[in-house]
């Protein structure tokens, strides 16, 4: 299955990403609609099994929950990889302001393959982007998808399925924790093509004393019935 990088490239091109943006200084996460076709969503899914794969991670094995998820291997899909090039300067432009509102001593490269050079520098070869199947009963406790020294702040999730229709249940779950403060949950149920860019472990919040690191877990609330997929498209690759 191939989705042409043309076509990729304009939507992801065409998204608001001052919108975006805003979303993303003011809650740490951005849902994007409509941004997958029915088609393609349909594509993927159907070939689950076919794709070119580095690794199958069975979710019960590691206690990471109940369900499963493929790395891809390179080369990725094109649609992935668009993806990551044509994302990465829009979120690179607000990784950098976060870095700076947070006094870190870290600037992010203006495009895509400057990152992953980086990456592979600090041996991180692997390739990240990833496919995830939940069935009945299944859920992905909440986690932060970091695989060495060198990450990116911020990735995005793809949501295959239609919710209600070909699933119940499953929800999309942040937690964000304020310092010395019970977590907040943010609940979510995009529906099938919708796109949520969302911090990869923590964002900036203004507080009384100026802004300060609150950190952000992800995961899946329990499938009651049905099948759902995810596109998981991560920037940073992993260590060897």
């Amino acid at each position: 299955m191939t989705v042409g990088a043309k076509q990729a490239s304009e939507v992801f091109s065409a998204i608001d990403w001052k919108a975006a943006a805003d979303q993303m200084n003011a809650k740490g996460y951005s849902l994007v609609p409509r941004v997958l076709s029915r088609e393609i969503c349909d594509a993927f899914i159907a070939n689950y099994a076919k794709l070119n794969y580095r690794k199958t991670v069975v979710m019960e094995r590691h206690r990471f929950g109940i369900g499963e998820y493929k790395y891809f291997d390179y080369p990725l899909p094109d649609l992935v990889q668009t993806v990551r090039e044509t994302m990465y300067p829009h979120l690179a432009s607000i990784a950098n302001q976060w870095a700076e509102l947070l006094k870190l001593d870290i600037r992010y490269p203006a495009n895509y393959a400057e990152f992953q050079a980086e990456c592979h520098q600090n041996d991180q070869l692997k390739p990240t982007p990833l496919i995830l199947k939940y069935g009945k009963g299944g859920f992905n406790t909440l986690h932060q998808d970091l695989y060495g020294a060198v990450y990116f702040p911020m990735q995005a999730a793809l949501f295959l399925n239609e919710p209600d229709e070909d699933y119940t249940g499953g929800e999309f779950v942040l937690t964000e924790q304020v310092p010395r403060a019970q977590s907040k949950a943010i609940v979510m149920r995009p529906k099938r093509g919708d796109m949520l860019i969302l911090t990869t472990n923590f964002r900036p919040v203004l507080g009384r004393r100026g802004f300060y690191r609150a950190n952000v877990r992800h995961g899946v609330s329990e499938v009651t019935s049905g099948e759902r997929h995810t596109l998981g498209v991560i920037f940073h690759d992993a260590v060897s």
